[in-house]
């Protein structure tokens, strides 16, 4: 036996079986095997386990441990660092670590709600359970703080008993089609590996730390008070640049009131990730590092109480209502200097902590929850070239993680979280991001970025009780089948990627989306008490719950039902919206076929509020929102379009033939209904920017970023971009003796109509975009008498029997005949000008 203090080695060639709990050691240093006597409990203590070639075996995959081991890492000695990999670990160095407790139910769900107060909850399946286990109970409601932790005192059948009173109800339905029956996790396990207490105030604390050549095989171990909070590499359980590893893993593992991370991947491939449950940790939880990891298995990973830090506040960059947005930063350059350099946060993106940070889309995540993080639940992250340790090296430069398709996502859950989906902010070198950024875009080849781009599929995601969005994506090509968002504040938003240049930006599909459930949560604040359930934006408890919005050139809704969007006394809602209130530009060329409403107001566009805005930026592009309802089945009229119509914003497009809808704030139109541009701009993006190739769209959109790269092209669509003139005398149109006001030089307008133009400004640039070929509008310039293109016509009634652009001098007026001609692309992008012309008041000499 070693005595207390003690250095201990085990050399090579020797096997130690501990069969007693030994006294509190130095340290231990297993060059040989150290084997634990599965004969009775057992507990080592030590500053650190270090595994130079040698192996720890607690169980095997066929004999698991069926006592209890208890390994206790102490910090007596501040400061080491064993061959680089710290102190306070258990390190592995071309070493094998086999752990295998006889633990392996690792959660369930609620078969029933369990009430504020109950003092037992029914699960699905207790089986392996007991009495003494540690549970937890996931939040079920907004705020991810609602987990509750017991001690169970008594099992019978799948009913669980505990001391304790539950503080919140915990829902335990399928509501209106959504599973929202609540997790609950099982924390001990018979095998434990921990710090000692201290570290619950040092946040200093154990690590497990596979290096390269290593092995590492666990499974049914609990790691408490675990990571090391600020510090690189130091992580609860930590693959580190091992290479491929097929048939190692950790699963059914229980990884709680750590301090950095749950798993850590980095430069690892080929793991299974499997049946693990967190609860109460810090930072990005389930983390693949630097981009590089590839073909690893995320499957039935339950993550619940994601925390920024063990005692602040995130500081989060995201898009976050105004009405609720922290207000202590004098400007968004403060905030995003606390958000990303306080030296709070181990990276700055940890800060907007995710569960699941995916930054390789090479990669399976299967059945995962993400319940409850402070931020994001799953956010794919995705860098150019693998960073960190990879940065730089001809490996990373020939790998391109943001063209490479996603290998399997699917089955996933995301609840009590800010955003439950996250596919977008995707970071640079510096751990930075934007909140816009160059997109995930699959491509046959990733090394010619004008190759074809792949179909990205995300099959049955479950997204409820995000605070802000269940589901942000940026890209194209993305479908979304078979989704579930049900008591989100926002249920789903699409942004391009590609500014339009492909057939869809995303299409849901077979989809489910619910305003609210049966799930009323725990409402606290006077307004959630008085509307009788909690609220995902108590701050602005009026904010407009909808179900999906629009935004950003072409997205299609297909074979979807909307459940329960009703205006009430609380705050209005609608199933179809658009983005609160976006200056990027909206297609009309968006679509929706098979809709179904069910209680549900189909359409709702709010009227301008500063309190519900995140992305005006002063713009006023939204006022084109519009969508195509296909086959009727939201309007009841085939092939309409559905315009804004707010009393404030309508559009020249409306007529009588339109019908208004006055609760939607909308009208619904027939005909050709497209773009109609009033300047020299295409849309929101100046003529100059180079929109030609997918090279030049991914500049105009890398110089757009903070971490802008300095090249001839980023450098000129930046310059072309914010070449802006100087604020132009404002534009009028009018129709039918209607007068319309046109704010940021756009407007949707019909094909067939004749409008006139009234301005003080002495030239006006008029554009026609996404409209279809032939298609043609006539328009009255009085005052003006030039055209600086076009063809001339002698009368009126030429001009009106004119197939392509024309013009004709009337005494008092120009007019002009916009003829659309075929599309630039073959897909109709709003900012292909399919017809244009520059007018003026006198001849400028051309």
């Amino acid at each position: 036996m070693p005595a207390a203090g003690e250095d201990v080695i085990i050399p090579r060639g020797t096997e130690v079986m501990l069969d007693v709990s030994p006294p509190e050691l130095r340290s231990l240093t297993v060059q040989g095997k150290l084997t634990f006597a599965d004969e009775r409990d057992l507990l080592l203590t030590t500053e650190w386990i270090y595994v130079p070639g040698g192996e720890v075996q607690i169980g095997t995959e066929a004999d698991p441990f069926t006592h209890r081991a208890t390994i206790t890492l102490t910090d007596k000695v501040k400061g080491e660092n064993i061959n680089t990999m710290g102190d306070r670990g258990i390190m592995l160095m071309r070493g094998t670590l086999n752990i295998h407790g006889n633990r392996t139910h690792t959660w369930s769900k609620l078969a029933a709600t369990a009430p504020k107060g109950a003092r037992q909850i029914e699960v699905l399946d207790a089986r392996e359970w007991k009495v003494g286990d540690e549970i937890v109970l996931a939040s079920t409601d907004f705020k991810p703080r609602q987990a509750e932790r017991r001690t169970i005192t008594s099992v019978n059948g799948n009913t669980i008993s505990f001391a304790e009173p539950l503080q919140y109800m915990h829902f335990g339905e399928i509501t209106f089609g959504v599973d929202e029956r609540g997790e609950v996790a099982m924390l001990t396990r018979n095998i434990k590996v921990q710090a000692s207490e201290d570290a619950a105030t040092s946040y200093f604390g154990g690590h497990i730390m596979a290096m390269g050549g290593s092995k590492a095989f666990v499974d049914g171990v609990e790691l408490n008070r675990m990571g090391q909070h600020l510090t690189l590499a130091r992580y609860p359980m930590h693959f580190h640049i091992i290479g491929d590893a097929p048939g190692q893993y950790i699963k059914n593992a229980s990884i709680h009131d750590t301090y950095n991370r749950c798993v850590t991947v980095h430069g690892t491939n080929d793991l299974r990730i499997e049946n693990n449950v967190t609860f109460n940790t810090v930072g990005h939880c389930f983390f693949l590092e630097d981009g590089i990891e590839h073909g690893n298995e995320f499957v039935r990973n339950l993550a619940i109480q994601t925390k920024c830090h063990p005692t602040l506040d995130c500081v989060p960059t995201n898009l976050a209502a105004n009405g609720e947005k922290v207000t202590q930063y004098e400007n968004p350059a403060a905030a995003r200097q606390a958000s990303f350099h306080s030296g709070n946060t181990l990276l700055p993106s940890d800060n907007t902590v995710a569960s699941f940070w995916i930054t390789n889309p090479d990669n399976s995540f299967i059945d995962n929850v993400a319940a409850g993080s402070d931020q994001v639940g799953f956010w794919l992250s995705i860098p150019e070239h693998p960073n960190g340790a990879f940065l730089g090296t001809e490996v990373s430069l020939n790998t391109w993680p943001r063209r490479t398709p996603l290998r399997a996502f699917r089955g996933n859950t995301a609840h009590s979280n800010f955003d439950g989906f996250l596919i977008d902010r995707h970071i640079d070198q510096d751990n930075t991001f934007g909140l816009a950024s160059i997109p995930l875009l699959p491509l046959t080849d990733p090394t010619d970025l004008e190759s074809g781009v792949i179909e990205t599929h995300f099959e049955n995601l479950t997204a409820y009780k995000n605070r802000n969005g269940g589901l942000w994506g940026r890209g194209d090509l993305y479908v979304y089948s078979n989704m579930k968002l049900a008591d989100n504040a926002i249920g789903m938003t699409q942004a391009a990627g590609d500014i339009g240049s492909l057939p869809f930006s995303s299409r849901l599909v077979d989809a489910l989306v619910v305003g609210e459930t049966d799930n009323i949560g725990n409402p606290t604040t006077p307004d959630e008490v008085a509307y009788g359930r909690s609220l995902p934006k108590p701050s602005i408890p009026d904010f407009p719950i909808r179900g999906y919005e629009y935004y950003d050139y072409r997205d299609d809704v297909v074979n979807t039902t909307f459940v329960n969007f009703q205006d009430n006394d609380r705050r209005k809602t609608g199933a179809l919206s658009f983005l609160l209130f976006t200056s990027a530009g909206l297609s009309t060329g968006s679509t929706i076929s098979g809709a179904e409403f069910v209680n549900a107001k189909p359409v709702y566009f709010p009227k301008f509020d500063s309190r519900f805005d995140n992305d005006n930026r002063g713009g006023n592009a939204y006022r084109t929102l519009s969508f195509r309802d296909l086959d009727g089945s939201v309007t009841g009229i085939p092939n309409s379009q559905v315009l804004l119509h707010d009393g404030e914003n309508d559009s020249v497009a409306t007529d009588d033939s339109c019908e208004i809808r006055p609760s939607w704030n909308a009208s619904v139109c027939t005909g050709d209904i497209g773009r109609l541009n009033l300047s020299d701009s295409r849309g929101e993006l100046p003529r100059a920017v180079d929109l030609e190739s997918r090279t030049a769209r991914f500049a105009l959109l890398a110089s757009l970023g903070p971490n802008a790269p300095n090249t001839p092209l980023v450098q000129a669509q930046r310059a072309a971009l914010f070449s802006r003139r100087a604020p132009q005398p404002p534009i009028a149109l009018v129709r039918n003796g209607k007068e319309f006001k046109i704010s940021g030089d756009q407007s949707t307008v019909r094909a067939g109509t004749e409008i006139q133009v009234k301005t003080e400004r002495p030239e006006v640039t008029l554009s026609l975009a996404e409209m279809d070929q032939g298609s043609w509008v006539i328009f009255e310039l009085p005052g003006f008498t030039h055209a600086t293109s076009g063809t001339e016509q002698g009368s009126m009634d030429a001009l009106r029997q004119a197939n392509e652009t024309s013009y004709f001098r009337d005494r008092d007026a120009l007019w002009v005949k916009l003829v659309a001609a075929a599309p630039v692309m073959a897909v109709i992008r709003p900012t292909d000008l399919q017809a244009s012309i520059a007018v003026s008041r006198e001849d400028r000499g051309g």
